[in-house]
């Protein structure tokens, strides 16, 4: 089966993942259009937004004359879902004894992925995707059910218990369908297709993420989070699998043919191929405006961020803000300047003075429920660690502002000490849910977070009435500032710390000096840690997804010598213990050797996609490649060996061979080579995390930047024809790629500038010159170090970049380190201090 290529072009929103205080989205069953001449028509002249509104418009009919599911209110879905909730709570604990033993086990017992061995032992005969489960699909000539979510997704959980662990509810799937479970995350691919589907026709998605298919694995209907019986006018997920097995006898054919055309017509739709080789003359800057100016206007100048509730923390945001501070400054505009600026740091001010930010134990929850970043969605995702830490270090590489470090350092530490594995390996993700006791029978949303006031009290002492107000905390609960807070009182008299005053304001409050204060804030902090870890802990999937440590790899190369910005005698409180930035730069090359031990094909020169107990089934996809380059080329330029550096081009040549299309540009998500994957998409929207592409682009620059002749020339002709794909996309919803914008901008760069760092490694010079070479913010700087004894380095240089050799050995001094900023092919004379190298480079 071919597999279709397609472009995400389109103005898709952004997935939402539903919690437990967000509405799921869809709880109504759908079925895809019948073909229409009309339609196809439309499509081929249309843009691709007109074209979903008129697909889902024109499946409403289809949709009415097989059932009928009317709207409701928000307030009777906000009664269901607490229904929902207490429901999975009695349930979670009438199920437990069927759980521990083991009545029933599927063949998911037999897979890596955590999500997966959750539903090992549902009574449902659940398959992994794969062969087995479409043939027999094939062989009982079956619709598939597939169903895809991931460990720490709550509604996941609260529809395996609802529905998973019925014996009734599995009696109906494996009568009529065959029952395929999918993690997202293992399988990035596979969710693409069919989220792009939902997506397209109903205009928005989450997961879990529920669809039905033919046995050639085409898209028949689809939805999300189904309650299991029927109320409120709405179809319960057993009178939804009576239907669709209704359809599937009555109006087979009907439904595969639509099923067929939809992903036709999508393929048609959304496919995108570059008109030219590059994109046109002052797009990159008018784009790189608009993104700013459309920001501008969603900016919530009360609370930080960008929109309103649900505030989810999108880090390419903060980036294309302090990009376009950075240009305006360089360009000599300094009064418009300071409002990007202003809006980027403030945003991660209350960012982290919020409830999203784990105060006692480091780190940011997945995203804000209400507009004031207090009550999280709780679990904890590894990619927002590592875009986040990278956010806050380059905010203090501006301001020199501790509060920015300290955060930064925040993140960092919550990663060294809860997320990795003792070969270096950096684990996925921490649940929001957990028991609030041990021994409890069920779980809740932020057991392991929240706390009452007495909790407080009794563990801090004689500093809880200060502490209590600085992080407003109070004996009904403080889940009070927004009506989204806690709209069902489900933490009554519970608090999820916030700061809301300023520390310099609640020290003179209580006549303290302030670093007195803060020191007495942080031995609170670590008290309440303490308890907090005789807490039952949430889940920890611990799969190794390549692309996610690129990200973290990325935020400690880069903290290992930015933090060195910090003043002599700078303090540190917990949960931040004061690392020596060195040890940052240590747990980068852990990481990136793991991936090179375990998820690496040294004779392939391909990667694995994840690891749990030996590496996954999945191919690596974009992310994985262009996430890691991006790692291992931070890992390089912030004083790592010349090894990551070549493994880096190593890998991109491996990516170009994979996912480039070579006559249409741009990279697709997937190698193309499993025919079960049906398209294959050039991602381009920036949201939680980065595009493939931009970051590939700017990849791409980067390596331009370093390597000279024909190679450089090919890397910056590869970038400009990926942006040519993403022209429209760039003119007409700038706001939907922020780091495409500023790639497009660093690629029109006529010169970046270089700072060649010469001198013996290792070294202490030499790496307070590298310290120096990245004091202050610049995306448009390229830093290399070379040591002229070394002779495998220098045979690298010679073969990469004759002239970046040629200046290492004319400039080697024995006893000391020089540095060489050039731009415009023109070299500043050597500098052998640190701070004159700084202060030149500040400039």
């Amino acid at each position: 089966m071919a597999a279709t290529s397609l472009s995400t072009a389109a103005a898709f929103p952004i997935p939402i993942k539903p919690s437990l205080h967000q509405s799921p989205f869809f709880l109504r069953a759908f079925i895809s259009l019948p073909p229409n001449p009309m339609l196809r028509t439309f499509l081929s002249s249309s843009s691709s937004s007109s074209a979903r509104r008129f697909l889902s418009h024109n499946t409403s009919a289809v949709i009415n004359r097989l059932y009928l599911f009317p709207r409701i209110s928000s307030v009777t879905l906000h009664h269901q879902r607490t229904i929902n909730s207490q429901r999975v709570l009695a349930m979670a604990e009438q199920s437990s004894k069927t759980i521990h033993n083991h009545k029933h086990t599927n063949r998911l017992a037999a897979e890596h992925s955590p999500y997966l061995l959750q539903h090992a032992h549902n009574p449902v005969d659940w398959y992994p995707w794969g062969e087995e489960a479409f043939a027999e699909a094939r062989s009982r000539d079956a619709p598939i059910f597939l169903s895809i979510g991931y460990s720490t997704c709550h509604w996941c959980h609260v529809m395996e218990v609802e529905s998973f662990e019925d014996e009734g509810v599995a009696k109906l799937l494996n009568d009529w369908f065959v029952s395929i479970k999918v993690d997202r995350e293992e399988r990035p691919d596979v969710d693409k297709v069919y989220m792009t589907y939902v997506q397209a026709l109903y205009g928005g998605g989450g997961w879990p993420l529920s669809v039905f298919l033919s046995p050639d694995l085409k898209p028949l209907m689809g939805g999300t989070y189904f309650p299991p019986e029927d109320k409120y006018g709405r179809p319960g997920f057993k009178t939804i699998l009576r239907k669709v097995k209704e359809a599937w006898d009555k109006k087979r054919d009907m439904l595969i043919t639509s099923g067929a055309f939809a992903m036709e017509q999508l393929a048609e739709a959304l496919s995108s191929t570059a008109s030219s080789d590059k994109l046109p003359d002052g797009l990159p800057q008018t784009a790189l405006q608009h993104c700013a100016e459309q920001l501008t206007e969603s900016y919530d100048s009360k609370y930080g961020g960008f929109g309103s509730a649900p505030k989810f923390p999108r880090p390419v945001e903060i980036q294309l803000m302090l990009y376009h501070w950075k240009k305006l400054k360089d360009t000599g505009k300094p009064s418009e300047a300071k409002y990007p600026l202003e809006m980027a740091v403030f945003t991660l001010q209350c960012m982290a003075k919020g409830g999203v930010h784990d105060h006692i134990g480091g780190g940011f929850h997945r995203y804000s429920v209400d507009e004031c970043w207090h009550v999280p969605h709780f679990e904890k995702m590894l990619y927002d660690q590592g875009q986040l830490a990278t956010a806050f270090l380059d905010a203090f590489s501006i301001t020199k502002d501790l509060f920015y470090s300290s955060v930064s350092r925040d993140i960092l530490e919550y990663i060294r000490r809860d997320m990795t594995g003792p070969d270096g390996e950096i684990f996925s993700a921490e649940d929001a849910d957990s028991a609030e006791s041990e021994g409890a029978t069920h779980k809740k949303e932020g057991a392991f977070y929240v706390w009452t006031s007495s909790e407080v009290d009794d563990t801090v002492g004689e500093h809880g009435t200060i502490f209590k107000d600085h992080y407003y905390i109070k004996p009904s609960g403080n889940c009070d500032l927004s009506t989204m807070s806690d709209p069902h009182n489900e933490f009554k008299d519970k608090n999820v710390l916030i700061e809301r005053n300023s520390t310099a304001a609640m020290a003179s409050k209580y006549g303290m000096p302030v670093e007195k204060y803060l020191d007495m804030l942080g031995t609170c902090r670590k008290k309440l840690f303490d308890v907090r870890a005789k807490r039952p802990r949430p889940h920890l999937d611990d799969k190794v997804i390549v692309s996610w440590n690129g990200l973290v790899i990325s935020s400690f190369a880069r903290a290992s010598k930015i933090l060195k910005a910090e003043h002599d005698g700078a303090r540190f409180y917990f949960p931040v213990v004061g690392t020596d930035p060195k040890q940052y730069l240590e747990v980068a090359e852990k990481a990136a050797s793991f991936i090179r031990k375990n998820l690496y094909n040294p004779n392939k020169h391909r990667l694995h996609h994840s690891f749990r107990n030996g590496p996954s089934k999945a191919p690596g996809f974009l992310d994985d490649y262009a996430f890691l380059i991006s790692g291992l080329l931070d890992l390089y330029e912030f004083g790592g060996s010349i090894f990551w550096l070549a493994w880096a081009m190593e890998l991109q040549d491996t990516q170009h061979e994979l996912f480039l299309d070579k006559n249409g540009g741009g990279y697709f998500n997937t190698p193309g080579e499993d025919p079960s994957i049906l398209l294959r998409v050039k991602e381009d929207h920036d949201g939680a995390e980065p595009s493939g592409n931009s970051v590939s682009v700017i990849n791409l620059v980067r390596l331009a930047s370093i390597v000279a002749g024909s190679k450089s020339e090919n890397y910056k002709r590869t970038a400009e024809h990926v942006l040519a794909v993403f022209e429209k996309r760039l003119k007409d919803a700038a706001i939907a790629v922020p780091l495409m914008c500023c790639a497009a901008d660093m690629l029109s760069v006529p010169s970046r500038k270089h700072v060649v760092v010469i001198g013996k490694k290792p070294s202490t010079k030499l790496d307070n010159m590298l310290a120096a070479a990245h004091a202050s913010y610049d995306p448009n700087r390229t830093v290399v170090h070379i040591d002229p004894t070394d002779e495998e380095e220098m045979e690298f240089w010679e073969q990469t970049n004759g002239n970046t050799a040629l200046m290492a050995k004319n400039n080697f001094d024995a006893n000391k380190v020089v540095a060489l900023v050039c731009q415009n092919f023109t070299c500043k004379p050597p500098l052998d201090d640190p701070k004159s190298l700084e202060g030149l480079l500040s400039q």
